[in-house]
């Protein structure tokens, strides 16, 4: 009955950028008093609802326990406190990381350049798991004929981009996809454009 008085979170979304996963919602507004909000989660296996480490918070996102798997099914609920009074729980479709999250660009680290070639180094954008395998795809054009793009791939985090003209600008972007246990691809944002010149041989 009390709930009634006190309007329940909205807006409430999962966000995840490499696998780093929160809960937001939008404030609840009263006329007076400090409302608080309590968050639980639950898993696929189990039909029982855990407490998150975000029990009478005054923040409007809570962050995931790194406990959570990534490719467990995750359902999780947020309401409102304020006093003895609570809002109506408001449920979250169910969320897998290893299916939802965003996988950001790798960190281009150097990039050594001679004559033909560029020579590439780079982070992955996120700690990898056993079991998870990384591919890159680069793509690459002659700044000057910029339509015309090649694309490249590996799994190496040091490439080379091969048979280029020398004393010519090419620019890059590269992107990371993971390829998973059990789940479909997932495709990563690109990287900014960067260009470098080769060298006169």
């Amino acid at each position: 009955e009390s709930s009634a008085h006190l309007p329940a979170p909205k807006d409430v979304m999962v966000y995840s950028y490499n696998f780093r996963s929160l809960l937001r919602w939008s404030p609840v507004k009263v006329d007076r008093g400090l409302v608080l909000y309590t968050v639980h989660f639950r898993t696929g296996a189990f039909n029982k609802w855990d407490e998150m480490n975000c029990t009478r918070i005054t923040q409007t996102e809570c962050s995931f326990p790194w406990s959570l798997k990534r490719r467990w099914t995750v359902v999780l609920r947020v309401r409102a406190e304020l006093g003895q009074v609570t809002s109506e729980w408001v449920e979250t479709l169910p969320f897998v990381a290893e299916r939802n999250t965003i996988i950001g660009p790798p960190k281009v680290n150097s990039v050594n350049v001679s004559s033909d070639s560029l020579l590439i180094s780079v982070t992955p954008p996120f700690e990898s798991e056993a079991g998870d395998f990384l591919e890159y795809h680069v793509s690459y054009w002659e700044n000057a004929t910029s339509t015309t793009k090649k694309e490249k791939k590996t799994s190496n985090t040091l490439f080379k981009i091969e048979n280029l003209k020398e004393s010519t600008l090419y620019c890059f972007r590269i992107q990371a996809e993971l390829m998973a246990h059990s789940v479909r691809p997932l495709l990563g944002l690109q990287s900014v454009p960067e260009c470098h010149r080769t060298t006169i041989s």
